[in-house]
């Protein structure tokens, strides 16, 4: 019997370790691209007033930020809400990072098992209006180690 208040990932040691097993994916996959990015890369963030903020990954030359977020469906096949809520904090972010960097929020590829519509879609049409202009979402598939931009698509 599933315990309801264990919001642990199945299979998961912890979902910690799922966060940064996915980021050392994704920091393999824009390797294996040509571009090498560090981990918990800081940059300033904000308007008036500034504080710095660890990226999950980037670099300086060139210019980019990842934030990676390896957010599933539910098990009952419900929208995540307060992994929404965590995403719509990265456009945020992102919103008020240096503009000279490429930003990119780099996203696990999970299908709604009923549907078959990927988390990152969902999300996409559902709070699209709150994604800045320039940022990039990408789909990551653990499986096949592949990656693919879907907005703008």
């Amino acid at each position: 019997m599933t315990d309801p208040n264990n919001f642990q990932r199945r299979g998961a040691i912890s979902n910690a370790h799922a966060g940064r097993e996915f980021e050392e994916a994704a920091r393999l996959f824009f390797e294996n691209t040509g571009i090498p990015l560090g981990p918990a890369f800081p940059v300033p963030v904000g308007g008036r007033i500034t504080k710095r903020h660890n990226s999950d990954l980037g670099s300086e030359n060139p210019s980019i930020l990842v934030e990676c977020k390896s957010y599933t469906w539910t098990e009952t096949g419900k929208s995540p809400s307060a992994k929404i809520r965590a995403t719509n904090e990265v456009m945020l972010l992102f919103s008020v990072s240096p503009p000279h960097y490429r930003k990119i929020l780099f996203v696990l590829k999970h299908l709604h098992q009923r549907t078959q519509q990927s988390l990152a879609t969902h999300y996409i049409r559902t709070q699209g209006h709150l994604i800045p202009e320039g940022v990039e979402i990408w789909e990551f598939d653990l499986d096949t180690k592949t990656g693919a931009c879907v907005f703008p698509s």
